[in-house]
């Protein structure tokens, strides 16, 4: 599927999908439901999603963001984020009688639920991850041993494990697509009976938006990402577009953008991560027009509509 833009003097082209996806909606609808119903007074475990202005926006109503939950008062609210948690972190939580709210994707949770299945068949577990990203250490906590991390080719070519024969894997979900598909080749030729999914763990947004992009990329001589710089599936698109041999660039407002960046451009690409707000983007382009790009006009590269919402979880009496 190939697709033509317009080239105007200064041209601006927006991809779609982009944006919140909807683990990312089902989040925020969370907290707002919790302070309605709980008041502000509530604790998040870790940034309910990876975006500062989500964060801060939530700050301001009042809400606690903590990343230990000895943190939080006994008897309290307690939101886990969209990343997902650890066994442990749900043991302490009960055992400081929190009011506990799942906020965990439901992709995420899939994941987990792989994971049990795979160790109750007595295989050891391979995650394709970042180290120490949230998401990554709840999938970790799943069980206590018998789970390794890679992320990369060569962390596979070291990787030592028990029993060749019993293994499986399972990846990150907001991870590169090209990245993972190298990682899981290496995986499959040295153990050969390694179990993976029956469905990528890739996330479906993660998917769209990155396919968005390498539709227009080419055609661009800069690509400006909207996301935060702790946003995994945002750093995951700025690596595709530095990749593809354009200059790009993350970054959190239009408050960012460098003139320098803009000094013989002609045609800027914009997307953005699954964890941040459309105003954003909106404030990004009117910035552009401001500064001699559009014409007035910009233009729409959509690949994909997303029709996908999840159901909120069930909110404990207080």
């Amino acid at each position: 599927m190939e697709f033509k833009v317009s080239v105007c003097k200064k041209n601006i082209t927006l991809t779609s999908p982009r944006g919140f996806c909807a683990g990312v909606k089902r989040a925020i609808s969370i907290v707002e439901k919790a302070i309605d119903i709980y008041g502000p007074q509530i604790y998040v475990n870790h940034e309910i999603v990876h975006n500062k202005h989500v964060i801060n926006y939530f700050k301001d109503k009042g809400v606690i963001f903590v990343d230990n939950i000895i943190d939080v008062p006994e008897g309290m609210v307690i939101i886990f984020s969209a990343h997902g948690v650890s066994k442990d972190v749900i043991s302490m939580a009960k055992k400081r009688k929190l009011l506990i709210i799942d906020a965990t994707c439901p992709l995420v949770t899939k994941v987990h639920l792989e994971v049990l299945k795979m160790r109750r068949e007595n295989r050891e577990v391979i995650i394709i991850g970042h180290k120490n990203h949230p998401e990554v250490n709840g999938t970790l906590g799943q069980d206590t041993s018998g789970i390794y991390i890679v992320e990369s080719v060569s962390d596979v070519l070291r990787l030592k494990v028990n029993d060749n024969l019993l293994l499986g894997y399972v990846t990150q979900t907001t991870l590169s697509i090209d990245d993972v598909i190298c990682i899981e080749e290496a995986l499959k030729n040295r153990f050969p009976m390694i179990l993976g999914p029956k469905k990528s763990d890739i996330c479906y947004a993660t998917q769209n938006r990155q396919n968005a992009l390498k539709h227009i990329v080419k055609e661009c001589d800069l690509i400006l990402i909207a996301g935060s710089a702790n946003s995994s599936n945002s750093n995951r698109l700025l690596e595709l577009a530095i990749q593809s041999g354009v200059e790009s660039y993350l970054i959190d407002s239009f408050n960012s953008i460098d003139l320098l960046w803009l000094h013989g451009k002609k045609h800027i690409g914009i997307t953005s991560g699954a964890s941040a707000p459309e105003v954003i983007v909106d404030q990004i382009v009117e910035f552009l027009k401001r500064n001699g790009f559009g014409d007035d006009s910009v233009n729409f590269v959509s690949i994909i509509e997303e029709n996908i919402s999840f159901p909120l979880p069930k909110f404990p009496s207080k």
